[in-house]
């Protein structure tokens, strides 16, 4: 557990967590926990039981925001996409009126890139670092959006110059995946709706009209991920698409292969039969006259159906 006094962007480490139940003349006490830190937490701070309780059992915790008695829990999920998939990490804030506390249960990279600009912004309250921290989980969703739309265009290329059976199942699991996010999209989007519009009495009512911005970006990830969604249906048609344009391709092969050798099949069948005289038999070059009259016959053929555009 990590606590540091934060006085316009300033950050000034504390060492005894019982000195961040006195407000701060200015500025405002963050605290940086882990779910096991609760136990000594709760207890100072008065932390609601349901609130601790979903910071210890949930392991993926859909966004909400609860109201109580001196603070606020607000759930709001972390994206990360590591190694072609996709990953959500929970992210638990108390907000109080001279306290915010961060709870994890693992490492996320948006409080630590939230550092530098609560330094150039000169934060000193607890709203306006719950504002930048929420504004930068859902700029991350952008990120990781273009990650897979990139994604979506190779898997596309590849599809279309080279179709494998791997590419189905990579298909697949995209989809689940884009299905499974657009699930906390939209509860995410609608915790950030409540920070901008309700009348909240632990948020400045100048700082609630910032949150309408994050809010309209809530919606832009939310109709992206639906487009996301269609193009993975359009990525799974183009498959069965391009396997049957290539069964087409290789049957219209065989069908030009089996029809360049159907005459010479007839001839060599003649030949071939048992009668004692057949014309041609007692003449020297004859073979290679019949020989040569079938490569010629052949390769005619090959080149008829080459200009045809048939092979």
């Amino acid at each position: 557990m990590k606590i540091r006094m934060v006085n316009n962007g300033v950050f000034t480490p504390v060492d005894e967590l019982e000195h961040t139940l006195t407000p701060p003349l200015e500025g405002f006490y963050w605290i940086d926990a882990d779910v096991e830190d609760l136990a000594y937490l709760q207890p100072l701070f008065g932390l609601h039981d349901l609130a601790v309780e979903d910071c210890l059992t949930e392991e993926e915790q859909r966004p909400k925001i609860e109201l109580y008695e001196g603070h606020y829990f607000i759930v709001i999920n972390s994206i990360r996409f590591d190694d072609e998939e996709i990953f959500l990490r929970a992210l638990n804030i108390f907000l109080g009126r001279h306290y915010i506390i961060t709870v994890t249960k693992q490492k996320i990279n948006e409080l630590r890139s939230l550092k530098p600009i609560l330094w150039e912004q000169e934060v000193s309250r607890p709203d306006r670092f719950l504002y930048h921290l929420v504004d930068i989980v859902v700029d991350n969703y952008f990120l990781v959006g273009d990650r897979i739309e990139a994604r979506i265009e190779r898997l596309e290329e590849d599809i279309l110059m080279h179709t494998k059976k791997s590419h189905l199942n990579e298909i697949i699991g995209l989809r689940s995946e884009i299905l499974w996010l657009k699930k906390v999209l939209g509860p995410q989007r609608d915790v950030i709706a409540t920070l901008n519009k309700k009348d909240l009495r632990l948020i400045d009512d100048q700082l609630q009209k910032y949150f309408s911005d994050i809010y309209e970006n809530a919606v832009k990830i939310t109709e992206t991920f639906d487009t996301y969604r269609d193009l993975m249906g359009n990525l799974r048609e183009a498959y069965q698409s391009s396997l049957s344009n290539r069964a087409n391709e290789i049957m219209r092969v065989f069908t030009a292969l089996t029809t360049i050798f159907m005459p010479l099949t007839f001839i060599t069948g003649i030949y071939g039969m048992n009668f004692a005289h057949l014309p041609g038999e007692t003449f020297y070059y004859g073979f290679y006259i019949l020989l040569g009259f079938m490569l010629l016959l052949g390769g005619g053929m090959f080149l008829l159906f080459r200009k045809k555009d048939w092979l």
